[in-house]
């Protein structure tokens, strides 16, 4: 690595020429320039710090998962399919090179033929248009239509279905449909998106709550130490008697295994996070540390009744589903136009001109030429056009009853979730007025407790009842914001 010689213009400016830099001067420059390639190194671990203090948000995780998650990214292919799907269609309209040649090696006619032909099938009606060179030489019937001057001819011709295959054919169809699972491929990548953001919001929230119940189980445990080393005291003078003590020593030890048992939890709801909250560089899981544990919950309102109505109108329209089972439609409905179509007798007409080109012609050959063609078939039966018709016409009655029945069940859902949601905030409401009352009744126990009026007993079960009433609450939030993550899926909001 080059550094530079002068790392202070101003200093390297005002110094005469020639003038050495004292030996202190070279030191510490020395010093600069070693350090230099450190400087960045010393800033990592700060931030890395910086990073493990500051506390997770629900975005960050939702970032993660729209950019990082692995399951969404493979639903994002689908896409990717369906695009080469439509192209592989496309394949059937390709330009294609015929070229080949013919000649007798024994019999009376000994001619040689020869030709190279471009031929492009129609987009819009059916048929295509054709032309190129042709060249015969040497001895041929006159009946032989193969036949060419000595520098041959140009050939240029089109064919057309009338009927059958004119507003639509297989390869037309099959084209079609590949178009619209192109646009299938988004409410398929939409329905997963849905699923994962709600199942990395439920999953956040669980992690949340485990990490404010192993606090919480601790906070608990602190109080039982601290007052174990009073008891003790309190034994030691002869005002209490030692099985007080030992009871609070069991009440210790009950407590631990209960802080064992939450921090367990938090680990396991750590674990699962992990899955959706990755590294933006490598993808890997992260697992996130306690430190970015938020200290509470985020502040909610009280859901609007009123705006069910409006969100299940809206559900009708951006619910996945509905998208999916239109275009299933859209497609079953050009299978019933391909099979209405075989139905048809075919009437194709083409037209082919030939110019000869400069050279000697046979004296029965023009030098232009021009042939028009017209060829009708009819299958008398058509059981299998008949066949496609009754099974498209079944499919889209089908189609039809699970779309009246998608509609029925979407409001259900938007209904359900919105119900819960309204039952989870209610909850949470008493839950905090809960956790007021067994507050009150426990401080004052403890006051009782000071004065002599109650015993050890009797505080511990306010302790625990107060525990309780505040491990519900932190259950409480964590179920509002499970039944908000399930609303929000249930009406199609993007976040």
């Amino acid at each position: 690595m080059i550094f530079p010689t002068t790392l202070n213009p101003k200093m390297s400016s005002a110094m005469p020429v020639g003038t050495r830099m004292p030996p202190m001067g070279r030191c510490r420059t020395a010093m600069v320039v070693l350090m230099l390639p450190f400087a960045g190194l010393q800033a990592a671990p700060e931030e890395k710090e910086k990073e493990k203090a500051r506390p997770l948000l629900l975005q960050e995780v939702l970032q993660s998962v729209n950019t990082q998650y692995p399951p969404y990214l493979a639903a994002m292919i689908e896409q990717d399919i369906a695009n080469g799907r439509a192209r592989q269609a496309m394949g059937a309209f390709d330009l294609n090179l015929n070229a080949g040649t013919a000649f007798a090696p024994a019999g009376y006619y000994d001619g040689q033929t020869a030709y190279t032909m471009l031929e492009q099938p129609l987009t819009n009606w059916g048929g295509g248009v054709y032309g190129g060179y042709r060249l015969s030489s040497g001895f041929l019937p006159n009946y032989n239509k193969e036949r060419t001057g000595t520098d041959g001819e140009g050939v240029l011709g089109f064919r057309i279905p009338l009927l059958r295959d004119g507003t639509i054919d297989r390869r037309r169809a099959t084209l079609w449909q590949a178009q619209i699972d192109q646009e299938l491929a988004d409410p398929i990548i939409f329905r997963q998106y849905l699923d994962f953001i709600r199942a990395a919001t439920i999953s956040y929230y669980g992690w949340l709550s485990a990490g404010q119940r192993l606090s919480l189980t601790e906070e608990l445990l602190r109080v039982a130490k601290e007052r174990d080393s009073g008891i003790a005291q309190q034994v030691e003078n002869g005002a209490s008697a030692p099985i007080v003590q030992v009871d609070n020593q069991r009440l210790v030890v009950s407590r631990e295994i209960a802080v064992v048992q939450a921090r367990r939890r938090l680990q396991a709801a750590t674990i699962e996070l992990s899955l959706f909250y990755r590294d933006n560089r490598s993808s890997e899981p992260i697992l996130a540390p306690r430190t970015r544990l938020p200290s509470a919950f985020p502040t909610h309102s009280h859901p609007a009744e009123s705006q069910l109505t409006v969100d299940i109108a809206k559900a009708l329209v951006f619910r996945p589903e509905m998208r999916r089972i239109e275009l299933t439609l859209e497609k079953t409905g050009i299978d019933l136009r391909l099979a209405k179509n075989n139905l048809l007798p075919s009437l194709e007409v083409g037209v082919q001109a030939a110019q000869g080109i400069n050279g000697r012609t046979p004296r029965d050959v023009e030098r232009t030429e021009v042939e028009a063609k017209i060829e009708f078939k009819l299958p008398l039966q058509r059981r299998e056009a008949k066949g496609r018709v009754d099974v498209a016409n079944a499919q889209i009655e089908r189609l039809n009853q699970e779309m009246s029945f998608a509609r029925q069940r979407i409001a259900a859902d938007v209904r359900d979730s919105h119900s819960a949601l309204l039952a989870a905030h209610e909850v949470l409401r008493q839950t905090r007025r809960n956790v007021d009352l067994a507050q009150q009744l426990a401080t004052a126990e403890g006051e009782r407790l000071k004065q002599g009026a109650t015993d050890l007993l009797a505080l511990q079960i306010r302790e625990q009842a107060s525990f309780d009433a505040k491990v519900l609450e932190v259950e409480a939030q964590s179920e509002y914001f499970r039944a908000h993550a399930n609303y929000r899926a249930a009406i199609a909001a993007k976040n």
